[in-house]
């Protein structure tokens, strides 16, 4: 019996589907790719609108269609793709989905920390195995990019500006000679491991981390940058945040019941912190906290869950003290330019007759220490 899960990886939640593309589409496709590049594009971005052999396949990702074409293309002649922008903008949901798309897993990933080691990218060993029988095939332990190399999968790499620059680099040799020599297995089969046809790596990276740890101008090389930016539409970010939200809550047992005004209220105040500029073009003084779709998400996923748990409040008298919450994670007083987002464009908008903003200006003083 499958246990229950949380959150299913894109190969599983959305198996029926690609079974659908791969057999709709028998165009021509990469070596070692499960769809053609084009069924690709149509799984992550939608079909438009236009039913595929009487099917209408949704989009998945909330962005510029041209976008995902480049980084299909990228992929295809087995470039290294590299995804950066700012946190909350879906680089990593987005890497998720051409994986599950082009090789069925996206399982085989290393997360980029400061204690990421070279091994984690290239291989490591059994040690009970290699006390007991010294250096042999099977005491290695490859790492997840050593198997798609010798499986013709997508290897993933999550924030690798976090990696120090050391272990960066053992990606420099990997990604221009497609091999991995393993000096201990001298004189045996598994001496070299070559990536074999379908083999590509994809890595994600903030904007914000630049400097962490700043990659080499010869691992940039390998790579082809491409810039994943907040959602551009004010519609597409709200229906985006209704549905992310909503299956949150329905994850928790609860029903979602967050009015669609209230998460465009939601919505347009991360924006307006967001950009520093509201939809009226007054100016807004931006927190240094990231207000990203995924913190509104986040956001509107708990408002939804205090009206299912915790019947009685207005939900859009809980919105003040969450987005309080959001801006302090990074600096305190973050709190200060908050409120000078109420005192400013949010009262503009309440003194102008606007419903929702006169309930937000009302609820002030849970801003106030």
């Amino acid at each position: 019996m499958t246990a229950a899960r949380q959150i299913d990886p894109p190969e599983h939640r959305y198996a029926e589907e690609l079974e659908f593309l791969a057999a709709a589409d028998t165009g021509p496709r990469p070596p070692g790719w499960l769809l053609t590049p084009r069924a690709v594009v149509t799984f992550v971005a939608g079909s438009g609108g236009t039913p595929v052999e009487g099917r209408v396949i949704a989009p998945k990702f909330v962005g510029d269609r041209a976008l995902i074409e480049r980084c299909v293309v990228t992929l295809a002649g087995e470039r290294g793709l590299l995804l950066v922008g700012e946190p909350g903008t879906a680089k990593s949901m987005l890497s998720e989905l051409f994986a599950a798309a082009i090789c069925g897993t996206s399982a085989l990933a290393v997360q980029g920390t400061a204690g990421t080691s070279e091994d984690q990218l290239r291989y490591g060993w059994n040690y009970a195995l290699l006390l007991a029988k010294g250096p042999a095939p099977e005491a290695l332990v490859p790492s997840p990019i050593l198997t798609a190399m010798t499986t013709g999968a997508v290897a993933r790499v999550e924030e690798i500006t976090r990696c120090l620059p050391e272990v960066q680099d053992a990606l420099v040799s990997i990604m221009s000679e497609r091999r991995i020599s393993v000096p201990e297995l001298a004189g045996t089969d598994g001496a070299v491991s070559h990536a074999v046809p379908g083999f590509c790596l994809i890595a994600t990276a903030n904007l914000r981390d630049r400097g962490v740890s700043e990659m080499s101008a010869a691992l940039k090389r390998r790579f082809n940058f491409e810039v994943v930016p907040p959602i551009a539409d004010l519609d597409a970010e709200v229906a985006l945040v209704g549905r992310q939200a909503k299956a949150a809550v329905e994850r928790g047992g609860a029903a979602f019941a967050v009015d669609d005004a209230v998460l465009e209220t939601l919505v347009t105040a991360f924006r307006d912190l967001r950009t520093g500029l509201s939809a009226e073009g007054w100016e807004v003084e931006r927190p240094s906290s990231v207000m990203s779709t995924a913190e509104a998400v986040a956001v509107a996923a708990s408002i939804g869950l205090s009206a299912a748990y915790l019947p009685g409040p207005d939900p859009l008298s809980l919105l003040p003290g969450h987005l309080l919450g959001v801006v302090r994670k990074d600096d305190p007083g973050d709190a200060a330019r908050l409120l000078a987002y109420w005192d400013g464009a949010l009262r503009r908008r309440a003194e102008g007759g606007a419903r929702m903003w006169r309930q937000l200006w009302e609820h002030r003083d849970v801003l106030r220490d």
